[in-house]
């Protein structure tokens, strides 16, 4: 049997991402491709981040089944896009074209499993794909049960890094950005109850790889490829101060410093943690900040206060690490003085980047259990640059689109007192036109 896997993240689909042209190789799609391997299942791998043409792979490759992996640890994956899910109903379509069953595992097919049935998946592998994905392609067609998640990370493989054509990721970094980058993960799922943020897959569970496992795997990347930075693409990075500090040590042992950046919360940038991340060779942390305003944190239950942003990005300033803030306006109840807040906070911390976010309903989240009756017709965005409005409350998506422009602007160094005079007086006339 051979099994064909791929997924349905096209860069070229999203406007967002070709603006930023910061592509990652699909992780989790190579390391199921690993787990199959080790079952002993051959496997072929088409690789849709620069080249969409489904139709070309299946017509060369004699495939017994068609797995559609997305990369579970991309937040792009995590959006639900509408241009995601379209391609991968066009792949379940072509591979019905030729008598190939296919099946998919996603967040937006776990979230829908009825409507990826019905667009041509044989089957929907909701939750963590690695163990149920073995074992249906072992028993197909027989069906099979959903397994448990893996309670020890370190038996999975290492991804298989040699199905993958670097070439074209390392162009496009160095063209768009003079580096190139890579990516790894390090833990899944996330302890914290934001009432916003979908866990569909991993959970609230918290499970790490170890220390030691983790430093290996950049020694392997710094090995085979020599990219110039990495991204861990956990939901959050260091949750234990006691595992990052080993982490830091292991790292120093293998000398296997590549600098690096990762995700995590403000109130676990604490001195200690960050002393170790430098040494490790972190020089970037981006923290979901969300808002100025301690009213619209406390309605999120983001459970961090507005004192701590300010003092983690202190700490992460004293040694030298970058600090990012994610951003995120238009939750339920936000008026525009909890928006003046989130503008001070920039204004005062100064952070070295931002990404700026509009409140999206998730399926399964209290906070869409919240809005649902609010709801219109449009319930997922077109792509990660959509920002638009998706409950009764929320301002127009040129207001919010602007404020991010203007935002943009505050952090940029060589961003001009004219551009930013312009930049805020067209928010302030949307503002005025809306309210």
């Amino acid at each position: 049997m051979l099994v064909l896997l791929t997924h349905a993240n096209h860069i070229y689909s999203d406007r967002k991402q070709v603006r930023k042209m910061q592509p990652y190789p699909p992780l989790q799609t190579l390391i199921a491709a690993a787990a199959l391997r080790r079952a002993g299942v051959d496997v072929a791998f088409f690789d849709a981040t620069f080249d969409s043409d489904i139709h070309s792979v299946l017509a060369r490759v004699e495939a017994d089944i068609l797995a559609v992996c997305e990369d579970n640890f991309n937040f792009l994956t995590k959006m639900c896009l509408l241009q995601n899910r379209e391609l991968a109903f066009e792949m379940a379509r072509a591979a019905a074209s030729r008598g190939i069953p296919a099946l998919i595992n996603s967040s937006d097919a776990t979230d829908h499993p009825d409507a990826y049935l019905q667009a041509g998946f044989n089957r929907v592998i909701r939750g963590e794909l690695e163990a149920t994905l073995v074992e249906i392609v072992l028993r197909w067609p027989q069906p099979v049960s959903r397994r448990p998640e893996i309670a020890d990370l370190d038996e999975l493989p290492s991804p298989a890094w040699d199905l993958l054509d670097i070439e074209p990721y390392r162009r496009a970094w160095r063209e768009a950005h003079g580096y190139f980058s890579m990516n790894l993960v390090a833990s899944r799922g996330c302890p914290y109850r934001c009432n916003w943020c979908a866990k569909p897959l991993f959970g609230d569970r918290y499970r790490h790889f170890s220390a030691g496992r983790v430093a290996a795997e950049m020694e392997c990347l710094k090995d085979l490829f020599q990219p110039d930075q990495l991204w861990f693409a956990d939901d959050i990075f260091g949750l234990s101060g006691a595992w990052t500090s080993e982490f830091a040590s292991r790292v120093e042992q293998r000398r296997a410093q590549i600098p690096f950046r990762i995700q995590s919360r403000c109130d676990l940038m604490t001195r200690d943690t960050v002393g170790a991340l430098a040494r490790a060779g972190c020089v970037e942390v981006w923290m979901g900040a969300e808002s100025g305003s301690q009213r619209i944190l406390d309605a999120m239950e983001k459970g961090i206060r507005v004192e701590q942003i300010r003092q983690a990005r202190e700490n992460l300033r004293r040694h030298g690490i970058r600090a990012c803030m994610f951003l995120q306006f238009g939750y339920l109840g936000e008026e525009w003085e909890d928006i003046e807040s989130t503008i001070r906070l920039v204004r005062d911390t100064k952070p070295d980047d931002i990404g700026v976010s509009v409140s999206y309903p998730m399926p399964n989240t209290r906070f869409h259990q919240i809005v649902n009756t609010q709801l219109g017709p449009k319930v997922n965005w077109s792509d990660s640059g959509d920002l638009a409005k998706m409950f009764r409350g929320q301002l127009p998506a040129e207001l919010y689109r602007a404020l991010a422009d203007a935002l943009h602007l505050e952090v940029k160094e060589s961003a001009s007192s004219d551009d930013l005079d312009h930049a805020w007086e067209k928010v302030e006339k949307l503002r005025c036109a809306c309210c």
